[in-house]
């Protein structure tokens, strides 16, 4: 129970305060590790309004970066640190986006609208973007109604959390657990919040987390068994597998 209690008040330190810089272990840090219902999720909170948010797919050369690796040595080649980073939507044999990419004002790749198997087809999807200090996360077919300008976007599915309520297709107690990662935009739109679980989780249980502890009205699932996250504070690097387009967060370097 005091475990418990401690978490809850690590949690509720990372709602009521912004991002300090780098990424440690402590409640100023931007990640720590949270327990819901059982299982221990990493989740990290950023401002879309302060922090250097982009989505990254390609390096210099055009081809895919694949790893948090070569997003780190790009960055450096540009005089940024890498602070964070997660793997940021669906992607295909080839590791290109298979829904809407936009990378810095530029759409890469469509909003994808068709009907199919999988995760991503499990209607309704939506869109993660971020656009002049402000961030959300938006259905699919209401996001091609706003035809919104946006410097960065990545589309995926399903859906977790739609305007405060869980995914229809989701059971409470479905058996189907894995790791899961997603990204969540709470109500002021600008704070963001980005989960991935340690434990294998079902959609509901993940779903609640986003909605219930981290407070957000509208989340999206990224992916599934790959997932994977780049957080040094608290011990992770991912890099295990080849990844398609990536979430990050940099800084000028020595900064």
């Amino acid at each position: 129970m005091k475990r418990m209690v401690l978490m809850a008040a690590l949690v509720a330190a990372l709602a009521g305060r912004a991002v300090a810089g780098r990424l440690g272990a402590d409640d100023a840090s931007g990640c720590a590790r949270v327990r819901f219902e059982g299982a221990l999720h990493i989740v990290c909170r950023f401002d879309a309004a302060r922090d250097e948010i982009a989505l990254y797919w390609a390096g210099d050369d055009g081809a895919p970066l694949k790893s948090f690796g070569r997003l780190a040595g790009m960055l450096r080649k540009r005089g940024r640190d890498l602070l964070f980073a997660m793997n940021a939507g669906m992607f295909s044999a080839g590791h290109a986006p298979i829904g809407l990419y936009v990378e810095r004002g530029r759409e890469i790749r469509p909003l994808n609208r068709r009907k199919g198997p999988g995760n991503f087809h499990m209607l309704p999807n939506g869109v993660f973007w971020l656009a002049g200090g402000r961030a959300g996360v938006t259905e699919t077919g209401r996001f091609a109604r706003a035809r919104r300008n946006v410097e960065f976007a990545t589309q995926s599915g399903p859906m977790l959390v739609i305007d405060g309520r869980i995914h229809p297709r989701f059971m409470r107690d479905s058996a189907s657990r894995k790791i899961r990662n997603g990204v969540g935009v709470a109500a002021d739109g600008r704070t963001v919040w980005l989960a991935i679980s340690e434990q294998p989780v079902n959609f509901h249980t993940f779903a609640r987390l986003f909605r219930d502890k981290l407070k957000t009205p509208n989340a999206l699932f990224l992916d599934g068994t790959i997932s994977q996250i780049y957080a040094p504070g608290l011990g992770q690097y991912g890099g295990w597998g080849r990844i398609g387009p990536m979430i990050a967060v940099s800084a000028p370097k020595g900064g």
